[in-house]
């Protein structure tokens, strides 16, 4: 930008002097009369494409509407599907040595099996588990076009610091069984894991893709009937793992003849987005987004997100993140009735946020106003129980070359502590915005013990914090919407967090689309001087392979992650415009 040095205080100064002049009277009255609806028995945790998720939407679309915004979409609802689950069709079914037995009493296909019918014997592999330099249940075994059965868990259940948990989840066990040729999987539980011989509670894991083969939980009693030929039992041998602490696998004469049939339960939810135009002829084509996320946990459950997974109760989610959608509704409804703005604002209530921000995603791919035209994002999650320390965290502050200097301004007018992130990215909303090259400032004042649990309730939101939190805010907000230039984006902190957790050795510098359903792995973003960009990757490529195995998930492309070191060259195979490419990457 040129003359940015001058530029910039003038900005901070004409910016000041606008805040002074607005009216920021933060109801906290409102605020939680918002908060205790959209937490209420009545919408039952918000859950997307519940009766509960569209009561919320029509609130909000109808607080909108009273103060007569414009309503784009289908009057103000963005309409989308997202998938919540997986059924059983007809057609499931198991056999040994000519025996049949019954789906939800003696097994049942995980959520993320293939549908398939395959008969084929069955190899015995142990816990199922390849951790270089640890264990390796494939050791010496050949299960090339078998059925692989295994061990849920790890063989060191009595030792939560394991470095063998790393290993035992079983979508990267189905990995490894795929990998090595195996026809299917076959899971069961030991009882140093469940003394009861239960099967799995069906539940969804958030990803819509498959594992490539068929991968069904059965019991004890089903597996010793596989094992019978071999003169072994499952608790037999578990005690022999467990007390010898090595792999054990073998050959069984069993034939097994299996038929997976699930299907994905799509449901029908949407974004709610109103529009407050602008006053400034030049700038009201210019916009800025107040986002939050309006959906929750429903009542929880297996695959929920929910931190009491066996509780089933109403997760109310008041702080989060009714507390958010109330702010953006008090601010939607402060900003109208104060002075004229400059640039237009966007405010949006999410939906599909907890599946994996589906929602924010689904909008930036489908903004109702060109991409570019929108210059800053402002994302409000868990804004409603203010620590003792009276802390705030805001998250991007490094995403634009001015915002340093815009958040000094509004500090030293607050008394808040404020804990700056400089990140663009994070576990909500804002991140689609960031990995689109936009500004961001994702505001929060953090989680506490009633995260994802049914604590979290109205009773418990502080509404004076909130307020005072909400007036940050808007002081941020009123300078975005006014100061003639728009924020310069600048790439903060590493783009490529997103399923590259802690203990990964290397990084391709990119961020992973983990809410698409297509096969393969969508890139979201890449960074400017990252491997990945180096390579020639670009936004939009579908990673679909990694050194020849296969990416069909982002499960399979951090198992793919975790074999590589720095330094190393590795091909990566994209889906671009409908062609192949082969990439070499140097880590």
């Amino acid at each position: 930008m040129k003359n940015s040095r001058l530029w910039v205080p003038l900005m901070l100064l004409l910016a000041a002097s606008f805040s002074q002049a607005q009216n920021k009277n933060i109801d906290p009255a409102l605020l939680g009369k918002h908060i205790s609806y959209l937490a209420s028995d009545k919408l039952e945790g918000r859950y997307p494409g519940t009766q509960g998720d569209k009561l919320a939407a029509d609130y909000i679309r109808n607080y909108f509407r009273s103060l007569r915004f414009a309503l784009p979409f289908d009057k103000g609802l963005q309409h989308f599907s997202v998938v919540t689950g997986v059924e059983l069709l007809q057609g499931n079914l198991v056999e040994v040595n000519n025996k049949s037995f019954t789906v939800n009493k003696d097994f049942v296909p995980l959520s993320f099996s293939s549908n398939a019918s395959v008969e084929a014997p069955v190899t015995f592999a142990g816990y199922g588990i390849v951790a270089q330099g640890l264990w390796d249940d494939y050791e010496g075994l050949n299960v090339t076009n078998q059925w692989v059965m295994m061990l849920a868990g790890d063989p060191e259940p009595d030792n939560p610091q394991s470095r063998l948990i790393a290993f035992s989840g079983d979508r990267l066990k189905a990995i490894h069984a795929k990998d090595r040729g195996a026809a299917g999987m076959l899971l069961v539980k030991g009882e140093s894991l469940e003394k009861e011989d239960k099967l799995m509670p069906a539940f969804y894991d958030k990803t819509a893709s498959d594992s490539g083969i068929p991968v069904i939980h059965i019991t004890r009693a089903l597996a010793n009937e596989i094992l019978a030929g071999a003169g072994a039992s499952i608790e037999s041998i578990e005690k022999k793992i467990l007390a010898n602490k090595s792999p054990s696998g073998f050959g069984t004469s069993a034939v097994l003849k299996a038929a997976v049939k699930i299907g994905l339960k799509n449901v029908n939810t949407q974004n709610v987005v109103s529009i407050l135009p602008g006053s400034d002829p030049i700038l009201k084509n210019e916009y800025l987004v107040i986002g939050a996320h309006f959906d929750h946990l429903g009542w929880g459950g297996k695959g929920s997100g929910s931190r009491m997974p066996d509780t089933t109760a109403i997760h109310y989610g008041a702080d989060d993140n009714a507390s958010g959608v109330a702010g953006i509704l008090e601010l939607s409804r402060v900003l109208r009735n104060g002075k004229p703005i400059g640039r237009s604002i966007i405010f949006v209530a999410f939906g599909a946020e907890e599946m994996g921000v589906v929602g924010a995603k689904y909008f930036v791919d489908n903004p109702p106003v060109p991409i570019a035209k929108i210059k800053a994002m402002i994302n409000l999650d868990m804004i409603g129980r203010l620590k003792p320390d009276a802390s705030l965290n805001i998250g991007g502050t490094g995403t634009a070359a001015e915002m340093e200097a815009l958040l000094n301004q509004v500090e030293a007018d607050h008394t808040l502590v404020i804990n700056r992130q400089p990140d663009g990215y994070g576990p909500s909303d804002h991140a689609s915005f960031y990995a689109a090259g936009i500004p961001v400032l994702f505001f929060s004042t953090g989680a506490h013990d009633d995260y994802h649990t049914p604590g979290d309730s109205f009773n418990k939101i502080d509404l004076k914090g909130q307020t005072k939190v909400l007036s940050w805010v808007y002081d941020i907000a009123s300078r975005m919407a006014t100061f003639n230039q728009p924020l310069t984006f600048t790439e903060s902190g590493t783009m490529a967090r997103r399923g590259q957790g802690r203990g990964y050795k290397v990084t391709l510098g990119l961020i992973p689309d983990v809410a698409s359903s297509r096969q393969g792995l969508g890139v979201d973003g890449v960074r400017k001087d990252g491997p990945a960009a180096r390579a020639g990757i670009r936004k939009g490529d579908v990673i679909v392979a990694i050194n020849g195995l296969s990416v069909s998930n982002v499960y399979e492309y951090m198992a793919r992650l975790n074999t590589l070191v720095a330094g190393e060259i590795v091909s990566v195979e994209v889906m671009r415009d409908g062609r192949k490419e082969i990439l070499l990457v140097q880590l």
